[in-house]
């Protein structure tokens, strides 16, 4: 039976997926690329010969119509991102959604997520967390920042190496400079590091440096400020 099928691929080492995963980009008759380019290197390892068809923020709109049309006329459709599940900060949303209302079957296979690893390899609190992604560069970011601020879940930020000090001295100013936290860079891959400390000490070993790489950040929560005997 037809159906859209959504494969998470490799954040970073091509070892990270799943047999099953390898078994459904050979066995779909069309694979949803973000970037075909990065997708390509992927199918080449593990020599899937499946047909690309580039799908992305950019287009996504525009094409809905047609990848609607090709599951209905009963092809089997992959969709992939450049790294990690789609949906999670890439396109899918939309896809998911219109397939749902046709009435097209959709499952999701399990895989690699960035922020997963990253906030258990945090050492901070990871039993409730508040997943934020990317922030807005511009219009409403300090609004984001002031309610971000003031949760007591573990924050998880998506950011990019070159805003990356930024976001950290203005979680400084807005969270308090003595807030914990954890960069991780580049992870599964030669080059992943983890930065720990509070935001003012982060703020600090990355003003000069030169970053490189897909990053999460890992918040802890606003602490409780009460003492004992207000409980």
């Amino acid at each position: 039976m037809p159906k859209l099928y959504i494969v998470p691929t490799p954040i970073g080492n091509l070892e990270d997926i799943t047999l099953r995963a390898l078994r459904i980009l050979k066995e779909a008759d069309v694979i949803l690329a973000e970037d075909t380019r990065t997708s390509s290197v992927l199918l080449k390892h593990y020599n899937i010969p499946t047909k690309l068809f580039a799908y992305h923020q950019f287009n996504e709109h525009k094409t809905l119509q047609t990848v609607i049309n090709k599951i209905q006329s009963g092809e089997t459709l992959a969709l992939i991102s450049d790294a990690g599940t789609p949906g999670i900060s890439d396109p899918g949303f939309l896809l998911v959604r219109e397939c749902v209302r046709a009435g097209i079957e959709v499952e999701c296979l399990p895989g690699p997520t960035a922020f997963v690893p990253a906030l258990v390899v945090s050492g901070i609190p990871c039993d409730t967390f508040f997943f934020e992604g990317f922030l807005p560069h511009k219009k409403g970011r300090q609004t984001r920042l002031t309610y971000l601020a003031q949760l007591d879940h573990t924050i998880v930020l998506y950011e990019s190496p070159h805003r990356v000090h930024k976001t950290i001295v203005q979680c400084a100013e807005f969270f308090g400079n003595e807030r914990n936290a954890v960069v991780v860079r580049e992870l599964t891959k030669i080059h992943e590091e983890i930065i720990r400390g509070t935001l003012h000490e982060i703020g600090l070993s990355l003003a000069d440096k030169t970053v490189k790489g897909e990053i999460v950040i890992i918040i802890e929560g606003k602490k409780d400020t009460k003492s004992a005997d207000e409980e």
